[in-house]
């Protein structure tokens, strides 16, 4: 046999346990995550290496170390994506027949297929809150300059974000980064979404997954409409009278709100300086999570850091501490507020929800138990309500795993 060539930025010596000499679809069953089968452009088996869950695709050797690559060089930038764990090339099989090659990937943790999503989830505007998540990572990815050239659900991961959802790329074959896109490879991207998921949602409404009702061309020309307006937002000039500089900072608030930072803004003047125009140069997205990690070390998507961030808020108001330092205060609601619950999830329940997650929720319960009470219910009650009355119920999401993302099964609800 030839001699196989790992590829990795931490190598794992289990990797060299696995049956590199047979084909993936080959492997033995028992060596695999527990996963349902579906038809895909390329073979996908998950694996347990060393307690974490790598997710391998059989696929060419130039193709899965381009991948490889351009999946570290997205990480670098703060691109929402799987995360790239090694390229196993220089495959034959015991009679020496050559093999492709097989890019390795991190499961992402807690990440849900959107055929998931669906089968889960059954509120009626599930598909509108992963098209806003879709919309913001396309843009968040044309911002950086990359080309995706296959959007669809399908090469995406969605992770639960505060009631909404967080986007993740999985798939980049071909993708590429350039310094900046033109409107036409803008536009092209944009086309092409919309194409595949409208096809996408009526193989959801064959296998009534998706409202029958529904439209998918509409929700698709909805997608369109939710990119542009987010693009307008974080890149159209803006130009007002000069006794109007007020509007820059509100620009700029605008666009934290959105859950971008602006690192860089032009301001210009015509030539006898009665107006001003301002236009964002650098836009980073991930505003509120980075905040929120600053001031408590938690690591949330921006919708959740968004909504504990407001908790802090109403903390410090609460407590009367406006006058301290936000980071004092962080400090003390993070000790007193938001530990408390997160080490209250029972060990057996961890697998359900990422604590930031679930400290949204009891925050949501909190509000549902008021209500209906007539009175303000106690946070220690409403998380031993929340744990017993609706989290028990809840499936396990920390390794949902599934077959290659074009062929995703149905999960029962």
């Amino acid at each position: 046999m030839a001699p196989l060539e790992i590829t990795a930025s931490r190598a794992d010596p289990a990797l060299l346990d696995l049956p590199w000499d047979q084909p993936l679809e080959d492997w033995p069953e028992d060596m695999l995550a527990a996963l349902p089968r579906g038809i895909s452009r390329h073979v996908v088996r998950f694996v347990r290496v060393s307690g974490r869950v790598l997710a391998l695709k059989e696929i060419n050797h130039h193709l899965a170390k381009r991948e490889y690559e351009m999946l570290r060089l997205l990480g670098r930038i703060g691109v929402p994506s799987v995360v790239p764990f090694a390229v196993i090339s220089g495959r034959t099989t015991r009679t020496g027949e050559p093999l492709d090659a097989v890019l390795i990937t991190r499961h992402l943790q807690f990440s849900l297929p959107y055929r998931a999503v669906f089968s889960q989830v059954s509120r009626e505007d599930t598909a509108q809150r992963l098209l806003d998540a879709l919309a913001v990572l396309l843009v968040h990815l044309h911002i950086e300059g990359f080309y995706w050239g296959d959007v669809s659900l399908s090469n995406t991961l969605f992770r639960r974000d505060a009631g909404s959802f967080a986007a993740y790329i999985v798939d980049v074959e071909t993708g590429a980064l350039h310094e900046k896109l033109t409107d036409g490879q803008r536009h092209y991207d944009l086309d092409l979404a919309r194409t595949n998921i409208i096809g996408e949602l009526m193989d959801l409404q064959a296998g009534e997954l998706f409202d029958p009702e529904a439209d998918p061309v509409e929700v698709g020309d909805d997608l369109v409409r939710r990119y542009d307006e987010l693009w307008a937002a974080l890149t159209e000039r803006e130009r007002f009278s000069a006794d109007e500089r007020w509007r820059v900072s509100a620009r700029i608030e605008k666009l934290n709100r959105l859950g971008f930072d602006v690192g860089e803004l032009e301001i210009t003047t015509d030539l006898d300086g009665t107006t001003l125009s301002i236009l964002p140069k650098v836009v980073d997205a991930g505003h509120h999570a980075r905040r929120l990690m600053r001031l408590t070390g938690i690591d949330a998507q921006e919708n959740q850091a968004r909504r504990l961030l407001n908790d802090l808020d109403q903390y410090r108001a609460s407590t009367e501490q406006q006058a301290e330092d936000e980071e004092f205060v962080a400090h003390e609601w993070l000790q007193h507020q938001y530990e408390p619950v997160v080490r209250a999830i029972p060990r057996s329940m961890r697998s359900k929800l990422e604590p930031p997650e679930f400290y949204h929720e009891v925050l949501e319960h909190k509000w549902f138990l008021s209500e209906k009470a007539g009175t303000d219910a106690s946070l220690d009650e409403t998380v031993r309500h929340y744990i017993l009355n609706v989290l028990i119920h809840r499936p396990d999401e920390k390794s949902l795993v599934t077959t290659e993302t074009s062929a995703l099964p149905i999960f029962d609800s």
